[in-house]
Formats: structure tokens, C-alpha cells, sequence
């Protein structure tokens, strides 16, 4: 029985050799893949990359190419990291900076009582508006009660900046203040009446306030110093005071780090956030350079090399989507070879199209600014405001701080209310630091001159034009420097684009 069956199988293999050789053409008893095929799929034993000369034995690289190619792997997942957590690491430099001025928990506000002064460094932060910003920590106060003051313009913003709910005018108390619940995720307590109530994804959050200064300062100052209340609701019997910390002209940093601590503070931001504050892609980019919640982040000497270089590529990374951005909907007036963009690519603020996040639009963004409401891509004639940036002159070059430049602005500034153009340093997109103590002009500013056809001219320079020293802001030799035009309460010819800024054209 047994030798008839291998007999059989024999018998079966013989016909199948048979059948492949009539399939090849009889040529041969083993089909060859074409050369082509294997060149396409294979890879050379010696290829020359940006990386360096790469060797491989038959397709299985040598130690040292291995070595090479795991080494870039870690950098640029490190370089995706840093460019994708931007807004976190934003709000928690943010954070750290106001706790190193003495507002390091819920209840103590910071406010530019003298409004924002150069001295202070806080992304396109501008000097034409009262600020109050207070960073909320529910993981140690638990749900917090905010008493806000009417009048208020202001948002929530999570642990990665993005947009919760707005307060305020364009909030549920429609501006006539109220009290806010906000309570932390995963909270399962009771919900008392008489609130407005919010949920929050992370714990750690941000409260941006602004007060209009519309009748003054000081009484702008006033309403949110005597009315604005931040304290945990398990101690609403008997709250302890709000404080407030005048930042106004104080020297100290809220700027994003480009080294090894950028990944250190990032992981201790996961370390107290819930896992699901953010997506399985975003943990994993973070997993693959060691950044794990619930585990220590332990990045051993090569692994603290590729990160700082990381932190360098991703800060030149962001300065190129800045200065040269490459995808749509940044460029204000894409059909001419204007200079000018906007700070949110397509007036999108969760950055998110057709079901994709926008990888360049996310960075071009947090990079620059902080504080996220869809309310500040959402143009209504004579309503909000409105912001146009130029990080570039007419013929697309940086500006020089040795030279001097003019902005003309056509007749009939289409605006409600005012508006102003401010200056900024291009290392740290914060105020420029000059001899002026507000780097900022406009249609508020004492003395500024308007042309006989009702237009404006704007001079950036060292030195101020003789006989336009109102119409100036000083520029810094050897810094280069941009600008951002707001509009408040933008008219119908700015949103329609039939009113139009000239290009800031070098004179000098």
C-alpha cells in the first residue's frame, strides 16, 4: 500500500513539473523573475542617499547602514513630534512662563494692566487690547467656577490648544457675564444648577480673556479686577481671592524651547493627561521616541543626540512653512504676488479638511500665535476683527532692519472701529524690542498723519523719516523683523478684498 501511494505522488509531482515547464515555454524547469522586476522591488548592495553611502549584502544591510538608518527613523519621527504637539508645547511654555512671574494656579490671572509691552515675550501678542489669561488646573482643584465679568470677549483652550467653547459676547452668557462650571474629564459628581456648564477634555487648560478699552484702560481694568473670579467649586461656600498679576512690562519667556527640554515637557504633560486626550497616530509618533504615559521617559545618550537635533530640524522646519508656505489658502491675495497671508490657512481653525488634518496648517499656526476660536477666523462686516500678516517685503525677502520700508494703505480703511499695524521679531514672533515702548501705529495712535487723499503711509526703519516721525516704527540693524495688520471690525470692501493694503515696498 505504501509504495503504491508514493508511486501516486510520485507520479502527481512529475505531471506538475511538466505542467510548469509547458507554462514557462519549456525553456527551463524554474520561471525566473525579471531583472526589471527584482530592480524594482530590490535594492543594490551600495545606494547613495542623503544619508550617506548605504551598503547592503543581497538586500540585508550591514550593521552600520542599520545603525544609520534606525538613527534617522528616531530623528524623523522626533521632527513629526515636534511639529505636531506645537500647540501643546505652546500652552505648557505658556504655563511655565506666567507660573515663573507668581501665577501658578487657577486663581491667579495674569493681566497687561499697561496693556503688552515688548518686554514680555508671548507669540503676536498685540498692544491694542486687555488681556487676562489664567491657566486652569483641574487635576489638582478639580471643577473650577469662573465668575465672569460682563463685556468680556475670551475662549477655552485644552492642553493642545485646541478650541473648547468661547465666553463672554460671543459665549452663553452672550456678554452680560455669569457664572461657568468646568469640569474635568472622566467627572462623574454632581452637576449643580445656576451654571454654565463646560466639559473639558484635558486638565490642564487655558482661559483667554480680553477687555475692550473701548471708554479707557483703567476702567477696563477695573471691571475684571473687581468681578472676575476663579476658585474650585468645593470651595464655592467660601472661595479664596482671585488673585492678579500685572505682567505688563515684566521680562520673562512663554516661547516654545528648541532642545532636549521641548521632549521632557512634553512628556510631562502626558504623564498627567488622560490617554485619550489625544489619538492612537499622535500616542504612537510619541511611543516611538519614548514618550509613554504611565512610563518613564529615560532617552539614553544617542537618543538625546537625535532629539536636539530634531528640536533644530523641526524649528527650521516650522520657519520654512512660515516664510515659504506651500499649500493653500495662506495667501490672502493668491492671485498676484502679494506678500500678505493669514495666520489660519482657509480661515480653518481645527485645521482639519475632507477628513484630514492639515500637517502644514497646524504648525503655521502654533508656531506663531496662541489662542484658538473659530471666532478669530470668522469675518462679520463691522464685527470682530481681522488680521493680515507680512513676513516678507514686496519682492518676497526678508525684511532688513538696517533699511527703511513703507507700507501704503489706499484711501477709506475699511473698519468699524480701528485699525493698527505692530511690529515683531522674527527669532521670537514677539513684540520687537526698540526704543518704543509700544512697537505699534495706527488710526489710534496720537499724531499719526494721514495723506491729502485720505490715504496712510506706514515707514519701518532705524531711523525715523524726517517729517513722517509719527507715521514710524523703528526697526533694529541687523534684525530682520514682520508685521500683522489688524482690522477691528473689518467692513465689507476688506472682507470682499475690493479694499486691498499696498505691499511693504523698500525705499531706503
Amino acid at each position: 500500500m505504501n509504495s503504491m501511494k508514493n508511486s501516486s505522488q510520485q507520479g502527481f509531482l512529475a505531471c506538475a513539473i511538466i505542467g510548469v515547464m509547458a507554462f514557462a515555454g519549456g525553456g527551463s524547469a524554474v520561471a525566473q523573475v525579471s531583472q526589471k522586476t527584482l530592480d524594482s522591488i530590490g535594492i543594490p548592495d551600495n545606494v547613495e542617499t542623503s544619508l550617506g553611502t548605504l551598503e547592503f549584502f543581497d538586500g540585508v544591510p550591514t550593521h552600520a547602514t542599520a545603525q544609520t538608518l534606525h538613527d534617522n527613523l528616531d530623528r524623523m519621527r522626533a521632527v513629526e513630534v515636534y511639529l505636531n504637539n506645537q500647540g501643546a508645547a505652546s500652552l505648557n511654555a505658556m504655563r511655565k512662563g506666567n507660573a515663573s512671574i507668581g501665577a501658578d494656579a487657577s486663581n491667579k490671572v495674569t493681566i497687561t494692566e499697561q496693556l503688552l509691552q515688548p518686554a514680555s515675550l508671548y507669540l503676536t501678542g498685540n498692544t491694542s487690547t486687555l488681556y487676562a489669561l489664567t491657566y486652569l488646573d483641574l487635576k489638582t482643584e478639580g471643577p473650577l467656577v469662573v465668575e465672569l465679568p460682563p463685556g468680556m470677549l475670551g475662549f477655552l483652550d485644552d492642553a493642545w490648544f485646541r478650541f473648547i467653547d468661547n465666553l463672554g459676547v460671543i459665549g452663553p452668557d452672550k456678554g452680560k457675564g455669569g457664572k461657568y462650571l468646568l469640569l474635568p474629564p472622566g467627572y462623574r459628581g454632581e452637576e449643580p444648577d445656576g451654571y454654565f456648564i463646560i466639559k473639558l477634555p484635558t486638565y490642564n487648560n487655558l482661559m483667554f480673556l480680553r477687555g475692550s478699552i473701548a471708554n479707557g484702560l483703567e476702567p477696563a481694568v477695573e471691571n475684571i479686577k473687581s468681578k472676575l473670579r476663579v476658585y474650585p467649586l468645593a470651595k464655592a461656600d467660601n472661595p479664596p481671592a482671585t488673585e492678579f498679576i500685572n505682567m505688563s512690562g515684566k521680562s520673562y519667556s512663554t516661547i516654545v524651547t528648541r532642545d532636549l527640554s521641548f521632549f521632557e515637557d512634553l512628556n510631562a504633560l502626558v504623564q498627567v493627561e488622560p490617554i485619550q486626550a489625544i489619538g492612537p497616530e499622535l500616542r504612537g509618533q510619541l511611543a516611538a521616541i519614548g514618550i509613554v504615559k504611565g512610563k518613564p521617559f529615560q532617552p539614553d545618550a544617542r537618543m538625546k543626540r537625535l532629539l536636539a537635533e530634531a528640536a533644530t530640524l523641526g524649528n527650521a522646519t516650522a520657519r520654512a512653512i512660515t516664510y515659504q508656505p506651500r499649500i493653500d489658502g495662506v495667501f490672502i491675495y493668491p492671485d498676484t504676488n502679494s506678500a500678505w497671508t493669514t495666520a489660519y490657512a482657509n480661515k480653518n481653525t481645527s485645521f482639519e479638511e475632507d477628513g484630514a488634518m492639515g500637517l502644514d496648517a497646524r504648525p503655521l499656526f502654533y508656531f506663531n500665535a496662541t489662542g484658538v476660536t473659530p471666532a478669530m477666523a470668522t469675518s462679520h462686516a463691522g464685527a470682530g476683527s481681522d488680521y493680515a500678516l507680512a513676513y516678507l517685503d514686496a519682492d518676497k525677502n526678508a525684511f532688513d532692519g538696517s533699511k527703511t520700508y513703507k507700507l501704503h494703505l489706499p484711501p477709506n480703511v475699511p473698519v468699524n472701529n480701528f485699525w493698527a499695524v505692530t511690529l515683531y521679531d522674527t527669532q521670537t514672533r514677539s513684540l520687537l524690542q526698540t526704543s518704543q515702548t509700544f512697537p505699534t501705529v495706527g488710526s489710534q495712535s496720537e499724531g499719526f498723519q494721514k495723506n491729502k487723499d485720505g490715504s496712510y503711509d506706514v515707514y519701518f526703519g532705524p531711523q525715523a523719516p524726517q517729517g513722517h516721525e509719527s507715521n514710524w516704527l523703528e526697526t533694529v540693524p541687523g534684525k530682520s523683523w514682520f508685521t500683522i495688520l489688524r482690522m477691528y471690525g473689518p467692513l465689507k470692501p476688506w472682507i470682499d478684498k475690493t479694499w486691498r493694503p499696498g505691499e511693504i515696498e523698500q525705499v531706503k
